[in-house]
């Protein structure tokens, strides 16, 4: 009865870290994604100006690491996260208003803040220790994945109120309203407990990041981060390339970026039971290879004018990039990180290997401006495959030095 007990509590924390680890980012990212034309439309902005939004994220966020590392190896994670999670629905509110560019550059630095400094690291070392040593690949497998799903689902009732009620504003506030909800669910069923490291005193604390910054796997762990975010950040493209080049409604294409959430889902969960099964990294060798074909055949425009086949290369491109993505913490394992400085460990890899949230969304908004139409999506995925050949070699190294 007892281990029923600890199973069943065991479970509503991972299901409470997945419901929480989405919605923060639903309002930053995944309306921009779901919604891009429409968004691009009712704040009467280009795509390099949304790209300087990001931009002005990024830049934060970068330093909101750095910040958020030690801060999740010193405070417990449950009050990291409610706070994050109220603020960030506070910001939404402020977007339902549809205020000038200005204001949302002001606002995406707010979010890189709560999204970041509070929230991420503290999520990551939750997850960890819920995976123990021989379930590291399920653990963030079903965060993942569940995080897909959880961003599915409200994708799917974002178009749905869209779909009826023709108001983006609505859906904001909805977004705003489940972000809300789901710091009270943190707050109420992730245990409030202090890391191991809440002690640690500020010697100790740069004695761990030198120590983390000697270590290779540390920086090819970043290489590997950093070349999957470049690819999941240029899935922000696929609705607008579902108008531009498929001719897809407003609507349509919405829905196509809806079902690129769905894949998201079901993939991190298979990847993390291959994970657990085989080797991390192997899982991670064979998305990226993936990842780099499909990126070739789009950027390439081998398969112009053939719809079908098109939304079958972009489902199996975004199956590699959201693979590679569910499993990069997961091999913190075999880069014998230990599980003390899990926090601290983040924050280092996390900088470096986030930094396309500074530069990605303005570079592919500027190669969208650039060549409108078919032409500048086919320079989006050409990018999508250099970054991809990177991750494959950084990967390789990897499966390399994890073995000596």
């Amino acid at each position: 009865m007892q281990r029923e007990i600890q199973a069943k509590g065991k479970n509503i924390t991972l299901i409470t870290l997945i419901i929480a680890g989405e919605s923060i980012f639903f309002l930053p990212f995944v309306l921009a994604r779901v919604f891009r034309p429409t968004l691009l439309d009712l704040f009467g902005v280009s795509n390099t100006e949304l790209g300087l939004w990001f931009s002005v994220y990024g830049i934060v966020a970068m330093l909101s690491y750095l910040l958020g590392g030690p801060l999740a190896d010193r405070f417990p994670a449950r009050n990291l996260m409610a706070y994050a999670l109220w603020l960030t629905s506070a910001g939404g509110v402020l977007m339902s208003l549809l205020p000038s560019s200005r204001i949302m550059l002001w606002l995406y630095a707010f979010w890189g803040f709560t999204t970041i400094c509070l929230f991420w690291a503290a999520m990551i070392r939750a997850t960890r220790e819920w995976g123990g040593i021989d379930f590291q690949g399920r653990a963030f497998g079903w965060l993942e994945g569940g995080r897909g799903g959880v961003a599915a689902l409200l994708a799917t009732l974002s178009v749905l109120i869209f779909s009826q009620i023709r108001s983006f504003q609505w859906v904001i506030l909805v977004t705003s309203g489940i972000t809300l909800l789901s710091g009270v669910l943190v707050w109420k069923f992730i245990p409030s407990r202090s890391p191991e490291g809440s002690a640690r005193q500020s010697s100790e604390v740069i004695k761990a990041v030198t120590t983390l910054l000697k270590m290779r796997n540390t920086w090819l762990i970043t290489i590997i981060i950093l070349c999957a975010y470049s690819g999941y950040k240029i899935t922000d493209d696929y609705s607008l390339f579902a108008r531009d080049v498929l001719g897809f409604s407003e609507v349509n294409s919405a829905g196509i970026g809806t079902i690129a959430l769905w894949i998201r889902a079901l993939v991190a969960i298979l990847a993390g039971y291959l994970a657990d099964s085989f080797k991390r990294i192997g899982v991670i060798l064979a998305c990226f290879a993936l990842t780099l074909a499909g990126g070739l055949l789009l950027g390439l425009e081998i398969l112009q004018g053939a719809s079908a086949l098109l939304l079958v290369n972009l489902a199996l491109t975004a199956t590699g990039i959201y693979g590679v993505r569910a499993l990069y913490f997961a091999v913190m394992q075999e880069a014998k990180i230990p599980v003390g400085l899990t926090g601290t460990a983040v924050g280092i890899v996390s900088f470096a290997g986030f930094a396309p949230e500074i530069f990605i969304s303005p570079w592919m908004g500027r190669l969208l401006d650039r060549s409108p139409g078919a032409a500048g999506h086919a320079d989006v995925f050409l990018l999508l495959s250099a970054f991809a050949l990177i991750g494959l070699v950084a990967s390789w190294l990897f499966h390399r030095s994890a073995q000596a």
